[in-house]
């Protein structure tokens, strides 16, 4: 869904590994002044064309100019933008909000980045709602892979996951929607619902000669973060399911509890782990090795480098444990950052199959009038400077799941593994 660190609002300029109405097309050359003024003009003489159109273009122009718009030319936006208020049929019920939105949703889109999204105030608080733990929906992670939209995971205990869905599961249709072109923004607005309704997703598995309907029901979400469960006397098997906003508090909650149990030995499990905030990710890193350990590196652009935040700086409670990783194909973005950071600095083994393959940063900047941007800001690498991009983390012991799921065959190796260790 996805990171970065402040993200407290909890969108304050999180950065997420899931502007004001104007002020996106305007301030990304020539400032967030320019880009209030605009607006404020659109809004004023809207209602006047024959006096805000021709102003507002004049005096816009005029502080391009002034403030060195380096080359850009924003005649042809004003043209077009002049066309429609002054000749469309339908011009005196056009929607200048709608209209300013469509205009910034565009700008995004050009990036051709499927992470980048522009969230209109409604999709903004369903976006809130999903990292906050808690929305109605079907419970599920999508992704764009080579082009395809796809499961990232079905979330535990959501109808998604009772449907039957699996990570990697090509989605091909929603309800009679071909998904072909279709932005995750799109697909998330197809798929969203509320309790109670239903949604048809025609499904591709690689198993299967042909797709197959799967219908199912919307729900509220309620998603879990973290559960724990003691195997034997000696080892203790820890599920994180995402790395949303409420895991924080459930994960400092379950060490509590692994502390007092006396077992010394940790299944960590992020199979099926969309991720989420990088934040939560680099915290959680932080119980399993030393202080000041480089959890992950970045790259802006400029070539990789550690980030502000990309160290760990916890107590470290679990350094010593004996650990494994289980991961999937559904440990995408903050979860593939955890295991990417045991296995460079400690070392620690991953059991099951490779995972998602999300490798890059996204920040959120919420906006005034309750939209948001959420922006690629940059690419993550392993400590180690390797990229998951498009490929993934591989595991040091592959173990393909029964096709049946009557027996848990990759947990069983993981606690065979960490008991030998």
């Amino acid at each position: 869904m996805q990171l970065h660190i402040p993200f407290h609002n909890p969108l304050k300029n999180e950065r997420f590994i899931k502007i004001s109405e104007a002020v996106l097309l305007i301030a990304f050359g020539l400032g967030i002044g320019i880009a209030a003024t605009w607006l404020y003009f659109i809004k004023i003489h809207a209602s006047q064309p024959q006096v805000g159109v021709e102003f507002t273009q004049s005096y816009i122009k005029g502080v391009i100019n002034a403030q060195n718009a380096k080359g850009v030319d924003f005649s042809p936006f004003w043209d077009v933008w002049a066309a429609i208020q002054e000749k469309y049929v339908g011009r005196k019920n056009l929607d200048v909000q709608k209209m300013v939105n469509g205009a910034i949703e565009g700008l995004v889109n050009s990036l051709g980045d499927d992470y980048s999204v522009f969230f209109e105030p409604e999709q903004n608080q369903e976006f809130e709602n999903e990292v906050s733990g808690k929305f109605e929906g079907i419970g599920i992670e999508i992704g764009l892979k080579n082009k395809i939209l796809t499961v990232i995971a079905p979330l535990e205990g959501t109808p998604a996951k009772q449907a039957g869905l699996e990570p990697n599961d090509a989605i091909l249709k929603i309800n009679s929607t071909s998904t072909i072109g279709m932005s995750l923004d799109q697909a998330i607005r197809y798929i969203r619902g509320p309790k109670g309704s239903t949604v048809t997703l025609s499904i591709l598995r690689d198993t299967w000669d042909n797709p197959r309907p799967i219908v199912i029901t919307r729900d509220v979400i309620a998603v879990p973060s973290a559960t724990i469960e003691k195997i034997g006397d000696d080892v203790i098997h820890l599920r994180l399911y995402n790395f949303y906003a409420p895991l924080t508090w459930e994960f400092r909650k379950r060490a509590l509890e692994i502390l007092l149990s006396g077992r010394k030995k940790i299944v960590l499990d992020v199979r099926g782990n969309p991720g989420g905030y990088l934040n939560g990710a680099i915290e959680t890193a932080g119980y399993f090795l030393p202080s000041g350990s480089v959890a992950v590196k970045e790259d802006d652009g400029a070539g990789p480098y550690v980030c502000d935040v990309c160290k760990t700086s916890g107590l470290a409670i679990f350094k010593d444990y004996k650990i494994v990783v289980l991961i999937d194909g559904g440990s995408a973005s903050a979860s593939e950052i955890v295991a990417g950071a045991l296995r460079d600095n400690r070392g620690v083994l991953l059991i099951g199959q490779t995972t998602f393959g999300k490798g890059s940063v996204q920040e959120v900047y919420p906006m005034a009038n309750g939209s948001s941007l959420k922006l690629t800001i940059a690419k993550w690498l392993t400590p180690n400077g390797h990229s998951i991009a498009g490929v993934g983390l591989k595991p040091d012991i592959e173990i393909i799941p029964l096709a049946s799921r009557t027996q848990d065959i990759q947990l069983d190796k993981a606690v065979e593994v960490v008991r030998s260790l």
